[in-house]
């Protein structure tokens, strides 16, 4: 695409999220932010790294939440914190990445998918699948599209160590799936009968969440080591465009991209990252206690609207409240979220 061309698209997209999605002056904390309270802790006893990931809300209002050291998804009632076993049974994280297993779950319609990641035979273990899977009505799950495979026989560019790439979010899209590899720099769409295509290459921008509106897709991008504020972005893939568009910047480590129930879009930040930017701290978290929920704003930066958040990996948005897990295990309720104008 045409330098013109581009930016004619950028203004388009950013003009369609500042209808959406206004604010008030960027930069500045509103003295009336979320109230942050601790809702539930679902981790299993002695976990050590990411023992919560990736998050929804449930056709049924519950959020569901995926554990991937236990191999299970949980429902969490978002009133009481109550926390019920919702799938098991899902490849376990043994890797030494640290971060694996179930990673994301979704819904189309009533029917729950969950995205497994760094399992199968280069981890030792040939039997199983780095890919979607399907939840069944007797709480079993099916592989359904073998992501890691695909990976394995279609390589990017780029220079990667596992084969199979990191696969690292999920969200249901034009009729399929759109998955983040952040390992291998690219975006790829999944369909329900498990087929697997490369939408979008983004070389050295570690995507990461996803959010979808009619036939755009925003990604939050990590950024490459050492994850600088400015390399934090959500950016978006249309129809009309064989690049993707920036839409805003400047949160440390984007984990993380959703709408909230005001129609805003939200990015999740994990926070500051400090150690030498050496290969072996790839993939590592960020610092304890740095982390935040931003918003876009007008400007095209990404607004703090909640934090400190201790290591945030997922949230999901109700009516009212906003639900941040956290790769210790807990998940967090953030009460206000859209019903003040920020």
């Amino acid at each position: 695409m045409g330098t013109r061309l581009a930016s004619r698209m950028a203004v388009v997209v950013i003009a369609a999220v500042t209808v959406a999605f206004p604010s008030a002056a960027a930069g500045k904390r509103h003295p009336h932010a979320p109230a942050v309270t601790e809702l539930a802790t679902f981790a299993a006893p002695g976990c050590t790294g990411t023992c919560g990931s990736g998050s929804t809300i449930g056709p049924d209002g519950a959020l569901y939440v995926t554990d991937g050291k236990t191999g299970r998804v949980l429902r969490i009632d978002t009133r009481s914190g109550a926390v019920t076993t919702f799938v098991a049974g899902l490849p376990l994280m043994n890797t030494p990445p640290g971060i694996g297993g179930a990673i994301d779950v979704a819904f189309v319609g009533h029917t729950a998918y969950v995205l497994v990641a760094n399992v199968g035979p280069f981890f030792g273990e040939p039997d199983e699948v780095a890919g979607i899977y399907r939840v069944r009505r007797n709480g079993s799950a099916v592989p359904v599209a073998d992501i890691g495979a695909w990976a394995e026989a279609n390589p990017p560019d780029t220079e990667f160590v596992l084969p199979g790439g990191v696969q690292y979010a999920m969200e249901p899209f034009r009729g399929g799936f759109a998955v983040t590899d952040g390992h291998h720099d690219r975006v790829l769409y999944v369909r329900r009968d498990g087929q697997v295509r490369e939408l979008l290459a983004v070389a050295n921008a570690v995507p990461t969440g996803l959010a979808a509106a009619g036939r755009t897709l925003f990604v939050g991008q990590a950024g490459a080591v050492p994850h600088l504020p400015e390399d934090g972005k959500v950016v978006a893939i249309t129809p009309w465009s064989d690049a993707a568009v920036e839409i805003a910047s400047g949160a440390p480590l984007v984990v993380d991209v959703e709408f909230g129930p005001d129609h805003r879009l939200y990015a999740l930040s994990q926070g500051i990252w400090d150690l030498p930017p050496l290969p072996e701290n790839a993939g590592a978290p960020a610092s304890a206690d740095t982390g935040s929920l931003t918003r876009v704003d007008h400007h095209g930066r990404l607004t703090p609207v909640a934090g400190p958040l201790d290591r945030p990996t997922s949230v999901a948005f109700s009516r009212r409240s906003a639900f941040v897990v956290t790769l210790t295990g807990k998940v967090l309720r953030l009460d206000g979220i859209g019903q003040r104008r920020w």
